[in-house]
């Protein structure tokens, strides 16, 4: 589904990524992780289309996008939710998910999803309240419910846990697995309870590359991880 090939971002003289070959696979739930500074967010970000590589090559179920804007990669089928909710406070819970439909399936057909949304993601109570007047935890879910309602094949997730109490992240946990197959899912993030409960692989980024992927438990088990995080990496900075 998502591919990249020997992606490099230079700021000046310093590697931000030093070469990465990536590829997730249609369907799964695939977490990013590593200390700050280890190139994970800017991989995000060159996958959004929020900076373009230096080099290397970015595609999407096999069509390049490479340097695309996040508006034209939206548009071939990836939905995007930041790390800080990207949404209008003074629209209607309704109003924002109805949006997210609208561009996709029109007048009708964005009715009837946002309706669906709504009941999905139990946003039922708040459905008439004005985004900028909820709680934090429910912020989240209504971006989440809007970037679901253009039917995104990927879904690119920065951090979806950050600042959210137990509860909602108990529900963001449930929710994903309860999508897993329908999306696929691409997730930057630290809380290590969080990606254990929805992971199905794992790539640990370390000083721009690569440092170790593979299955949830193999890779949160693997010293050299356990290294990296606790600052003894052999190849730590």
């Amino acid at each position: 589904m998502l591919h990249t090939e020997n992606l490099v971002v230079r700021f000046g003289g310093v590697f931000a990524l030093g070469g990465v070959d990536f590829t997730m696979n249609e369907g799964e739930v695939h977490c990013l992780i590593g200390p700050n500074g280890a190139g994970k967010s800017t991989f995000f970000k060159v996958v959004t289309g929020q900076i373009a590589p230096t080099q290397g090559r970015v595609s999407l179920s096999g069509h390049d996008i490479t340097g695309q804007s996040s508006a034209q990669i939206v548009r071939r089928g990836i939905g995007i939710k930041m790390q800080t909710p990207q949404l209008y406070d003074d629209m209607t819970v309704e109003e924002t998910i109805w949006l997210g439909a609208y561009r996709r399936k029109g007048k009708a057909g964005a009715r009837q999803r946002s309706a669906e949304l709504i009941d999905e993601l139990r946003l039922g109570p708040v459905a008439r309240s004005e985004v900028g007047k909820l709680a934090h935890g429910l912020r989240q879910r209504v971006e989440i419910a809007s970037v679901l309602a253009g039917d995104p094949a990927l879904i690119l997730l920065d951090e979806p846990a950050a600042g959210m109490s137990d509860a909602d992240v108990a529900f963001m946990s449930e929710l994903i697995l309860r999508l897993r197959g329908r999306h696929s899912f691409l997730v930057v993030e630290h809380d290590m309870r969080f990606i254990r409960s929805i992971s199905d692989r794992i790539t640990v980024f370390h000083n721009g590359t690569i440092f170790l992927e593979g299955r949830c438990d193999e890779v949160l088990s693997d010293q050299g991880v356990k290294d990296i995080y606790l600052g003894k990496g052999t190849h730590h900075a």
